[in-house]
């Protein structure tokens, strides 16, 4: 008789229940069926050969190879890889009772209680007893340890059957004996964790014998499983011996038992490789975008800070043009791309502290700083690259303005000093009579008169050349030139002149009579010649005015200028007097008038010329000046339409700027609620686009009109471009922590309850609604969520390194939530990954490249084979890999 109790705490309820049944069996079939018989003798015969053949030997008959008790301990000590006592090698009786006492203290040992078998029976060769004494042994290291969905031993293993064939038709697994019979259970099994050795499909439910061989055969060629029963056997059998079904079943469920451990290691370490892939991805495609994004901004600057000066108004124009297209076409997606590089750097982020790796550093100079920085710098040199341009063409008006003003200075003078040196050089008063003398005289003080009143002239020239110089003027030299060679003729000329003057005097002694008349004419046409030259000079003079204010200046001086018209024709009248009056006391006395006045060139005729002339300049002055005030009344318009949709847009982004702040502190509703609010936040924002490109066009409008100045606004579109990008910037931000949130309560399992007592508690202490919590708020928060006082005064230091790796003072909300959800739930850990390693390895401190390929699928076995480092320690072979350092690399050195 049999007894199957468990005696040991490892053993369960259902265990010991088990071996009771088994007891009843053996109690009720004191006489075994021979067929059942049979059956018990060939596969527990073949089940302990498959274990002896280990230490190089077997068995032919079962119950006489262990009736000395060696081959039966050699068999417990393979099966439980323990060393038995030594064993007695004599022939005697005595000798081989202790042997089999020794084996079955053994099996006691183990947990089970040994009933009605002693080592007399087995030494006396009773086949009923030594079968038992192998189903003991069976049951306890081939079955007992079976374990499925909390089921063990028979139940675990029959369960374990039925979740394996369940998918197969004409299978239903039920029990040991009757649902075995046909042979599509073993080839199901068979055909479930090897599909390529068993072709089911091809088997039929009414041919069990075919059945049965082909399971056998291929568990014995291809599972090393060797073949413990014949299928006549089964088949003419009405009811197949149970445990020898059990025993065959029990080898298929130890055969994939491993197959299984190592697919179930190599789904994790495939998991693990899969996300590191996947962040290596990540990773190079920020490295790359990042180092494109600085390279254009490398490229751009140096084009932005080029002040090569040009020498026209159209050239500055020019490149005015090429700065606004590269504001309005190229900067854009660049603003686009530097955004998407800042949300992959947070996204990736959030998934490295999800799956519990080290933070991303990025290539050095490759930061999100540095990239801020960089941009920093590229607006700083847009800025002034723009207040350069808009000074330059300020500039180059300035100078054609007074270019061109000089060129006309200067041919004015040029045209009056034309002959004055040949006059001034001649000796026509060396034949002269006293009274030509005199007129020649007077004529020169005339020409004096005349010759400072040119003076003022000279010396704007001389000015205008000057500031040409100093505001270098491309063409200065050639303007050098001109005004040298007007001032050294003006030297030349007062030389002269004062020569000549001289020579007068000397002759004026001996000549006497002038003609007082011809006299006052000269003296007074003279200046009235020039006033009239300096009008006619004034109004087709050139103007340039940025605003209303000047040119109603220029009408307000024009219009006096206008008022002395009256005053001036008066003069004009009383010197054309003179010239009747002359002609009146000539013809009165029967004076012979030669026809010109000795003392002037300067004629009655010229004068009303020169007059008509000027009043006729009058209109054209006015038309001009009064074409430009329309112009600058335009230019005020287009102020105030610029003005009035700047202060709506800057009201606009301001409003929007407030509203996002409010949304990221409330959060109301799920987090795919609040994502899909913000997005129709975004697409409501990004829909005021028109507003913008209607203001970039009255931009254009006012750059065009060369306007510098608003008085009806504050805002600049510089401003406002800065303004508009950061609501974008803003916006996308704001998204990307929620679907950050998103990633990290499905990673971590946090329900939606947890992350509104998160959001709420953060708000409460969030004081200032900055978004971030201070050291104390933060300390306040923790001990709401029911932290302990005492345990978060130790440890508070240690959290804040957690949650403020920078040392910044403060904590974000997503720093936040990755704490508390670090603090509730658990993820892989570098144990993990090389427990999982080391079951590929079968327990080796290395694993090979063979071994990875063959667990692992093409991609992932390559990338740990080229990752990994060739093993040095103990019992090294070749081609040995280290796959503890690998797995500590994965989650960085803290984690170990």
């Amino acid at each position: 008789m049999v007894d199957y109790h468990a005696a040991n705490n490892q053993s369960s309820t259902g265990g010991v229940q088990t071996y009771m049944e088994q007891e009843n069996d053996w109690d009720r079939d004191m006489l075994l069926d021979p067929a059942w018989e049979r059956q018990q003798r060939k596969t527990f015969t073949a089940w302990c050969n498959s274990h002896l053949r280990k230490s190089g030997t077997q068995i032919e008959n079962i119950e006489e190879d262990f009736r000395d008790g060696l081959k039966l301990m050699l068999l417990l000590e393979v099966i439980a890889g323990e060393r038995l006592p030594k064993p007695e090698r004599g022939k005697m009786r005595v000798h081989k009772i202790n042997n089999v006492n020794k084996a079955l203290d053994f099996i006691a040992s183990k947990g089970v209680k040994l009933v009605s078998i002693g080592a007399e029976e087995i030494v006396d060769g009773n086949a009923k007893m030594t079968l038992g004494m192998i189903w003991t042994i069976i049951l306890r290291f081939a079955i007992q340890d079976i374990s499925v969905e909390e089921t063990s031993a028979k139940e675990g293993l029959l369960l374990w059957c039925q979740r394996k064939t369940a998918p197969y038709k004409n299978v239903n697994v039920q029990n040991f004996h009757i649902s075995w019979k046909d042979g599509l259970a073993f080839n199901a099994l068979i055909h479930r964790h090897r599909p390529d050795l068993i072709d089911y499909d091809s088997l039929r439910k009414d041919d069990p014998v075919t059945n049965l061989n082909n399971a056998f055969e291929v568990a014995e060629k291809h599972l090393d499983i060797p073949k413990m029963l014949d299928a006549e056997d089964i088949v003419g059998t009405l009811r197949p011996d149970e445990k020898a079904i059990m025993t065959y079943v029990s080898c298929f469920y130890h055969a994939f038992s491993g197959a299984q451990k190592a697919e179930t290691a190599a789904n994790r370490i495939c998991k693990v490789l899969a996300v590191n892939q996947e962040n290596e991805q990540m990773m190079e495609d920020y490295e790359k975008l990042a180092s494109e994004l600085l390279e254009w901004i490398r490229r751009t600057i140096p084009w932005l800070e080029n002040r090569t000066q040009e020498k026209t108004v159209n050239d500055m124009q020019a490149k005015q043009e090429d700065f606004r297209d590269y504001r309005c076409v190229h900067k854009p997606p660049k603003v686009q791309e530097k955004c998407q590089l800042e949300i992959s750097f947070n996204t990736l982020q959030t998934k490295l502290r999800l799956s519990n790796r080290p933070a991303f550093m990025p290539s050095e100079g490759r930061m999100v700083s540095d990239i801020n920085g960089a941009w920093h710098t590229l607006e700083g040199a847009e800025k002034g690259y723009e207040e350069w341009i808009l000074s330059e063409i300020r500039r180059l008006e300035r100078l054609e303005h007074l270019a061109e003003k000089f060129h006309q200075k200067a041919a004015i003078h040029e045209s009056w000093t034309d002959g004055k040196e040949a006059m001034l050089t001649q000796k026509d008063y060396e034949t002269s009579t006293l009274s030509e003398v005199k007129a020649l005289l007077r004529k020169h003080e005339a020409f004096e008169s005349d010759l400072a009143a040119h003076q003022d002239r000279v010396e704007q020239i001389a000015a205008i050349a000057q500031e040409l110089n100093e505001l270098d003027y491309y063409d200065s030299a050639s303007v050098n030139g001109r005004c040298q060679k007007i001032c050294d003729q003006w030297d030349v000329l007062g030389t002269l002149t004062q020569n000549r003057k001289e020579s007068l005097e000397r002759t004026e002694k001996q000549l006497e009579s002038i003609d007082e008349l011809y006299l006052e004419y000269a003296k007074r046409a003279a200046p009235f010649n020039n006033w009239m030259e300096g009008a006619m000079e004034d109004l087709q003079d050139m103007f340039i005015v940025h605003n209303i204010e000047e040119i109603q200046g220029l009408i307000t001086a024009h219009e006096q200028f206008k008022s002395t018209l009256a005053e001036a024709n008066k003069e004009r009248e009383a010197i054309q007097a003179i010239q009747a009056e002359v002609h009146k006391i000539a013809q009165s006395n029967g004076i012979k008038l030669s026809g010109a006045n000795p003392y002037t060139t300067i004629t009655p005729a010229s004068i009303d010329s020169k007059w008509k002339k000027a009043m006729d300049m009058v209109p054209l002055r006015d038309n001009a000046l009064q074409d430009e005030l329309n112009k600058q009344n335009s230019n005020d318009t287009l102020r105030a339409k610029f003005a009035t949709q700047a202060n709506t847009v800057g009201a606009y982004i301001q409003a929007k700027m407030e509203e996002i702040g409010r949304i990221s502190i409330e959060m109301n509703g799920t987090l795919e609620d609040q994502l899909t609010h913000l997005k129709e936040y975004q697409k409501t924002i990004m829909s005021y686009m028109p507003e913008i490109n209607t203001l970039e066009g009255y931009h254009q409008l006012i750059q065009e009109a060369l306007i510098f100045d608003n008085q009806y606004t504050s805002y600049t579109m510089e401003h406002l471009r800065v303004g508009w990008e950061q609501l974008l910037t803003t916006i996308a931000r704001t998204i990307n922590e929620v679907e950050n949130q998103i990633l990290t309560r499905d990673a971590k399992g946090i329900s939606q309850e947890q992350l509104y007592e998160y959001r709420a508690s953060f708000n409460h202490f969030d004081k200032d609604h900055s978004g971030a919590l201070q050291a104390e708020e933060f300390k306040a928060c923790l001990i709401s969520l029911g932290y302990d006082d005492n345990d978060a005064r130790h440890e508070f230091a240690r959290i804040m390194g957690i949650v403020d790796p920078n040392g910044s003072g403060a904590v974000t909300f997503q720093a936040f939530i990755d704490f508390m959800s670090r603090e509730t739930t658990d993820t892989d850990t570098a144990d993990q990954v090389i427990a999982s390693f080391k079951i590929l390895a079968a327990d080796k401190p290395f694993i090979t490249a063979e071994e990875l390929r063959r667990e692992l699928p093409p991609d992932q076995a390559e990338y740990c084979i080229a990752r990994m480092a060739p093993y040095t320690g103990p019992n090294a072979i070749p081609g040995a890999l280290d796959y503890m350092s690998f797995s500590t690399a994965l989650y960085g050195e803290s984690d170990l």
